[in-house]
């Protein structure tokens, strides 16, 4: 190989990657040494409490004009829960409560119109072939 070989270079630049100098290495612990004692992570703290007044969730489904809405509001210190279906119809009230109610109430209602809807969207979507052709055949 010749001093100007590009396979040289490369090898040069590697050892050199692999083996530092001396002065970037970390200096040896002396025998003996005290090890730095690491603190503990910090403990978690717990989540801020959830705002209640426009605390809202909504139901699930294809088409928002049926879609349900719970929202939170307050109103001379009680809470409210207003429930709409769609974006133009007029609540229904809950109420009054307390905050941690009407926070509960919405979890509540949106847990509940998920499962249904779930339910009813696997009652569409499980209907076998063996109960379509019954139908067809003119079996109820």
């Amino acid at each position: 190989m010749t001093q100007s070989d590009p396979t040289d270079n490369a090898l040069a630049t590697i050892a050199s990657i692999l083996d530092p100098p001396e002065s970037r290495r970390q200096p040896a612990k002396p025998a003996g040494a005290e090890q730095m004692l690491v603190a503990p992570p910090p403990i978690p703290t717990p989540p801020p409490p959830i705002e209640a007044h426009g605390y809202c969730k909504f139901g699930p489904g294809p088409m928002t004009a049926i879609r349900f809405k719970w929202t939170v509001r307050l109103d001379n210190g009680d809470y409210y829960v207003d429930e709409t279906i769609g974006e133009n119809s007029t609540p229904v009230v809950a109420g009054p409560m307390s905050r941690e109610a009407a926070i509960q109430m919405v979890d509540d209602r949106e847990s509940d119109a998920r499962r249904r809807f779930e339910q009813l969207k696997g009652e569409m979507t499980g209907r076998s072939t063996a109960n379509l052709a019954r139908k067809d055949n003119g079996e109820a």
